[in-house]
């Protein structure tokens, strides 16, 4: 494995990053904690999680199964790199979600409390809060740093000029700031482009894509209909909404004799800021698969066939002055 630094920080993780959504509602205990036995033996280091998955308000389901995991031993918290969010509602009380330092202080504890540990290498605002001014949220980091709970901070789904800003409120406070976001980010889905990616270059910021197949459409999903696998209604309509460009994509997918899903992956980890997009197998058998997308070399010639497929945005202020 050849790991990569997260932005411009010292730490180094692995270029995919280990999404656990699905540990909990899709994938059982014994199942998660098997992909994830088997994630660091591949050299998969970066895990990803929040405490609202596992999506039953207020009981962390998805971070309890990661703590039990670690409770195990055997270096499994050591070797992991683990990052996980706040900003949902953990419960139907005022304070209880979004970016308040009294929410920040609360859910941090919380967190730490279910994933067994004593520190979380990087937490991260699963979404901007409007009504929480950047000295707050920052003065808050500050503390839970000092403390030792936390080691470095990221942001998710935030806009270029929320990047901007809070780094620029972190740097009159002589604070690091944000060393990563993490983005909805694949072929369909480009607008990042426009203004986050160059924000999260300029500042130095570790992409994080989530959804990098754009929710199953670029994982090969017109091969497994032609085989008699069932698609949801969601992924249906959007395949009838695509489906020229889908067609395109996995016509190309065959000529290179790869899989679409490792081709959408080895895409997103060529682009401007990204450090490692989010996979998240509910097998072990998704798992290995994905180790094939470090080994896929896409030349300029397949990239622009890619651009062809899926227009990507020029970098703002270009893309809508000139």
């Amino acid at each position: 494995m050849d790991y990569v630094n997260l932005g411009r920080s010292g730490l180094q993780v692995s270029p995919l990053c280990l999404g656990t959504m699905n540990f909990g509602p899709q994938t059982s205990e014994e199942d998660s904690f098997a992909i994830m036995d088997r994630a660091l033996e591949l050299g998969i280091n970066f895990f990803d999680t929040a405490n609202v998955y596992g999506w039953k308000l207020g009981e962390g389901i998805t971070e309890n199964i990661i703590g039990r995991w670690f409770a195990q031993g055997g270096g499994r918290r050591e070797k992991t790199v683990i990052a996980t969010k706040l900003y949902g509602g953990m419960s139907e009380w005022p304070n209880d979600s979004k970016l308040s330092a009294l929410n920040i202080r609360r859910a941090c504890d919380a967190s730490l409390k279910r994933m067994q540990t004593d520190y979380i290498d990087i937490y991260q605002a699963h979404h901007v809060d409007r009504n929480t001014p950047f000295e707050e949220f920052w003065e808050a980091m500050e503390v839970l740093r000092q403390q030792g709970k936390i080691l470095y901070v990221g942001s998710s789904n935030f806009a270029g000029w929320h990047i901007a800003k809070a780094q620029e409120t972190a740097a009159r406070r002589n604070f690091l700031g944000l060393v990563s976001e993490q983005s909805h980010y694949n072929l369909l889905t480009r607008a990042v482009e426009l203004e986050v990616l160059p924000a999260c270059e300029d500042y130095g910021l570790g992409v994080i894509p989530w959804s990098p197949l754009a929710g199953g459409l670029l994982g090969g999903v017109l091969r497994k209909i032609d085989k008699g696998r069932s698609a949801s209604e969601q992924i249906v309509k959007q395949l009838e909404k695509h489906r020229d460009k889908i067609e395109a994509y996995e016509k190309l997918c065959d000529e290179l004799g790869e899989d679409p899903a490792h081709v959408g992956l080895a895409w997103l980890l060529k682009q401007r800021a990204v450090t490692a997009p989010i996979i998240g197998p509910r097998t072990l058998e998704q798992l290995e698969g994905s180790m094939r997308t470090l080994e896929i070399e896409l030349d300029d010639a397949v990239l622009t066939r890619l651009d062809e497929i899926f227009p990507g945005h020029r970098t703002a202020p270009e893309d809508y002055a000139w």
